[in-house]
């Protein structure tokens, strides 16, 4: 099953490299070095590292609503994109977006490892990214209310919808480093992730401490989710949707589904990312990326909640 994952992947990112805004062809050498070839590395790093994240901390939080920006590091990030926008630092330097965004994530992540404490555990990492979440939104609100003209406005408004038009090397050189970071943090917590979901006193048993893997899971997220907002702006659901797809083709053990929703992830934002490059075929103007994913993630949603097994409770009752 793996394989045909990988297989469907590799084929998505060749149909990729053909498929402009609108058209469907095959490009020159500068439009593919330049446009395109960032465009569907960063699909699938920031995809893969969504769906990877997802899975993580729904294993280590053992609920199945997890979801990277559960933490506030993605509203974080967007906090610290909306600031250069507001600023006006893009306009002279480019870089200065993701690299306000990347600010804005570690600082979020700091913020956030600092309120949940030094025994962090589940409830209280939940609790911290709320908190987080809810500075970061408030800080936001304020930002966009005190915008300086209504063009800087809707600049940070569309870019907080989420999207990679006109995504270049640069941001590819930028946000590369840390989705893979936060991507080889969280791939190596399979051991953990399968002993916690045996209870906490299990897991120490078994040499893998709670409090380690929770830490571990919420700097890999950090990494991966912050760094994906830092570029792409806004991108939901993709976290919480692609362990749901995979679960009855890998099996409900934790570990087993960290690979399989890295490359998961990174198909569905490939091919969410190349309909709306072909949406204006159709339609006079194709909603944004993140706003699909939104619309792909939300039934997910609401079948998740309605499943009595993704309660943490529910979850833990059943481990006794």
């Amino acid at each position: 099953m793996m394989g045909r994952i990988t297989t469907g992947l590799i084929a998505l990112a060749a149909t990729s490299l053909l498929i402009g805004d609108g058209t469907l062809a095959r490009p020159d050498a500068l439009i593919l070095l330049e446009i395109r070839l960032p465009r569907t590395l960063l699909a699938v790093l920031i995809g893969g590292g969504l769906g990877l994240s997802g899975a993580a901390l729904q294993g280590a939080l053992r609920n199945r609503l997890a979801d990277p920006g559960l933490l506030g590091v993605t509203g974080s990030a967007g906090l610290g994109s909306a600031v250069v926008f507001y600023w006006g630092l893009a306009a002279g330097f480019t870089p200065a977006l993701p690299l306000g965004g990347l600010v804005g994530a570690g600082i979020g992540t700091a913020l956030l490892l600092g309120f949940a404490g030094r025994t962090a555990s589940g409830p209280a990492l939940i609790l911290a990214g709320v908190a987080v979440s809810a500075l970061a939104s408030a800080l936001l609100a304020l930002a966009l209310s005190l915008a300086p003209n209504p063009f800087a406005l809707a600049e940070i408004t569309f870019w907080l919808l989420g999207g990679l038009q006109d995504r270049t090397l640069t941001h590819l050189a930028l946000a590369a480093p840390p989705l893979l970071l936060g991507s080889f943090v969280l791939l190596r917590l399979g051991p953990g992730l399968d002993a916690l979901s045996l209870g906490e006193d299990t897991a120490a048993s078994l040499g893998q401490p709670a409090h380690r893997t929770l830490v571990r899971t919420a700097i890999g997220t950090a990494l991966t989710a912050g760094a994906s907002a830092a570029v792409a702006g806004g991108i939901g659901f993709v976290g919480l949707a692609v362990p749901h797809l995979l679960r009855p083709l890998l099996g409900e053990r934790p570990g087993g589904l960290l690979t399989g929703s890295f490359l998961g992830g990174a198909a569905l934002l490939l091919a969410a990312d190349m309909v709306t490059r072909l949406l204006p075929l159709f339609l006079p103007q194709a909603p944004p990326l993140g706003v699909l994913t939104a619309l792909i993630g939300a039934p997910f949603l609401i079948v998740a909640a309605r499943d009595p097994r993704s309660s943490a409770a529910s979850m833990h009752n059943e481990e006794m």
